[in-house]
């Protein structure tokens, strides 16, 4: 007597199942990025070479509203004007220390605007009578000047180093606090609730839920903190000037402006303009690409 199959017709699991194995290693092949080596050519061309033209354009652009005449020469100075001033600092030996005197003051103001700035996003976005009490005081300071603290800063701290942070504190501490608290604020409740499940609650749950759900809202918070430091920093510079603070970029913008020296007041902003390009590249740029690859955001 033949055997009788008592299976029910359609697809056997012994033969079928490694055929759909092989069909979704497939579909993740797609999903998956196959980059090999990127060539130090192709990085140079799409990155370098872009940034590079739009200088080139721009300096261009300059040097050709020189030689029109289209005005004075003390109201637009040519490029090699600039240049002149950049290199004559430089053989002074004074470049480098203005440069450095503003960016260790703004870097140490963001640093400090940070350790108090997130603790205090922290407090705002998980207690709700912290919230309803100082909430709204973060978001009116974000929209006030900067400029407007210098005044006061100057009466109570006089003209020194002490005077400068409290500017820079006042001006980024609301942008990363309120960066930190929208970015908690767009958390999805299951997270929450699966950390609470795990134990992952407190000071525990700030930092293995919270936190990572939250990054991109906080480094978004960071980098408006930074511009608003660096800001803050370049009109206090410029209003509280005095030797005894030192030369920074923000004095050498105003000694520009004292001597009618226009042509070091374009190097002034070119180099304010240099240093919160380079610190976007250098600092954020990486953090936000890394953020995004371990996100499956980017390949």
């Amino acid at each position: 007597m033949a055997s009788t199959d008592l299976r029910p017709p359609g697809p056997r699991p012994s033969r079928d199942f490694p055929a759909a194995s092989h069909e979704l290693a497939g579909l993740d092949a797609l999903d998956t990025h196959q980059g090999a080596r990127t060539s130090l050519r192709r990085v140079l061309w799409g990155k370098a070479l872009p940034p590079a033209v739009a200088v080139a354009l721009v300096l261009t652009v300059w040097q050709g509203l020189t030689w029109a005449r289209v005005t004075d020469d003390y109201m637009l100075p040519p490029p090699s004007a600039v240049w002149h001033s950049l290199t004559d600092l430089w053989f002074r030996g004074t470049l480098l220390d203005v440069v450095w005197t503003s960016v260790w003051r703004g870097l140490s103001g963001f640093l400090l605007a940070l350790a108090i700035g997130t603790p205090l996003g922290l407090l705002v976005a998980r207690v709700r009578f912290v919230r309803a009490a100082i909430g709204p005081v973060l978001q009116g300071l974000q929209s006030l000047p900067s400029v407007a603290w210098v005044p006061p800063a100057v009466l109570w701290l006089g003209l020194d180093d002490s005077m400068m942070y409290a500017v820079i504190l006042l001006g980024a501490t609301p942008s990363i606090a309120g960066g930190l608290v929208s970015g908690i604020d767009q958390v999805p409740p299951l997270f929450l609730r699966a950390g609470r499940s795990l134990g992952a609650t407190g000071l525990r749950g700030a930092r293995h839920v919270v936190m990572p759900a939250a990054l991109p809202g906080y480094l978004a918070g960071l980098k408006q903190g930074w511009a608003f430091s660096w800001r803050s920093l370049m009109a206090a510079e410029i209003i509280a000037s005095s030797p005894d603070l030192g030369l920074g970029l923000g004095q050498l913008l105003e000694s520009g402006r004292e001597t009618s020296d226009m042509a070091r007041i374009f190097l002034a902003i070119v180099l304010i303009l240099l240093v919160g390009v380079v610190v976007d590249l250098l600092v954020f740029g990486p953090l936000e690409r890394r953020m995004l690859r371990r996100r499956g955001l980017r390949p």
